[in-house]
This record gives C-alpha cells, structure tokens and sequence, in this order.
C-alpha cells in the first residue's frame, strides 16, 4: 500500500470514481458522496481495497476504489483535534473520550487519530455516532515502543477506565496491526494483522512475523 493510501484513511472519490464490489452487486445504500475507508488487502496501482460504510452499523461491504478516483485522503491523525471544530458531537461519549485523552497522546511523539464511526463522524459529519459508540484509536509505531511510550500508553490505559466508553487502540507497525491490550499482557503475544491475513506473533515489528 502506498503512503497516500494506508489501512483506515478514508478516501473521498471523485464523481465519476470507478468502484467495484469485492463480493456481489453492490448495495442500494452505498452512499457515492461518503468516503471509503481503505481496508488491509492486498492493493495494486489501479484499485484500492476499501470499505463502505451505511448509516449503521449493520452497513459495511468491501469493495475496490479504482486509485484514479481518489478526490482526498484524509488520515486518522488529521482528525485527532477535530472535535475542536465540531463541539456538538461531544455530546457523545466517544468524542468527549476522545477530547480527555488528546492531552495525553501527544506525550507518545507519535502519529496517532481516530478511526471508526468517531473518526468517520468528524470527518464527514455524517449521524453515525451513537451513545454507545467506541472510541478506536489508531497509533502508528514503525519501531518498537519505548519503555517511555509504553509508560505513557499504561497512563491512558488507566484513564480510559472511568470513561464512558469502550476504547480499543491499534498499534500501526506499518506492515500491520495489532490491539495494545494484547501486547500489555504479560505474554505480549498478539495477532497481528497484515495485508496476508492475521498471524499470531510476539514479535509484530518484525516483517519476518
């Protein structure tokens, strides 16, 4: 996958935008004018795996972006104070999680945004958030943490407990991805998951793994 275009970065098409399903016809309610959340699949130079999203939750099928119908991409860490722009959706539990742990992500030194409907919400404005909506994080790391990161990683952790909502963060290596709660455990064994498929490894920075 090429750096313009990397798992969760949602990519706005152009009108005319060749998209294809991966399985099927595509749905009635696929919506042209949202964006497609890139997918980890194999790619090539002319069409991107993607996602689609409806309106709920049940509303997602994979397809294909042709790359010459891309308008925009725009990354998780584009959106990480967004919410400054849109107080109103505070209102909802992920976002406000989201404005509390903005505070403390920053000390990581690292790329890190939303993704999932609270990513997708304040990128496009569209009502997909609910109360009960989770807080996905995405945190890119190409090298190992840190003994200071992994400490500024358990802070947050600890935070997240009296909030609101569930919060899931994922460790972007770079080749793939894998949910910090795994690698907290004494074992720090994780699932990683790459374009290939998921493997089971404990060492995920590693392209060996």
């Amino acid at each position: 996958m090429t750096p313009a275009a990397r798992p969760h970065d949602l990519l706005w098409p152009l009108p005319q935008a060749e998209l294809r399903s991966a399985r099927g016809a595509l749905p009635d309610w696929v919506r042209h004018d949202w964006p497609a959340v890139m997918r980890r699949a194999p790619a090539d130079a002319q069409w991107l795996p993607v996602g689609l999203r409806g309106a709920t939750r049940s509303l997602r099928h994979p397809a294909f972006l042709a790359t010459a119908g891309i308008a925009l991409c725009t990354t998780p860490e584009s959106l990480s104070h967004a919410w400054q722009q849109q107080p109103e959706l505070l209102r909802f539990a992920s976002v406000a999680a989201l404005r509390i742990l903005s505070e403390i992500l920053p000390d990581l030194g690292l790329p890190w945004g939303p993704t999932g409907s609270t990513g997708f919400a304040l990128a496009t404005g569209a009502p997909v958030l609910r109360a009960d909506s989770d807080l996905d994080l995405l945190v890119r790391a190409v090298e190992t943490l840190t003994a200071g990161q992994l400490a500024v990683l358990g802070a947050l952790m600890q935070k997240t407990a009296g909030l609101q909502c569930r919060i899931d963060v994922q460790i972007d290596t770079g080749h793939g991805a894998f949910a910090l709660s795994e690698w907290q455990r004494p074992a720090r064994r994780v699932l990683l998951k790459t374009e290939s498929g998921p493997v089971l490894t404990d060492s995920p920075w590693s392209r060996a793994a």
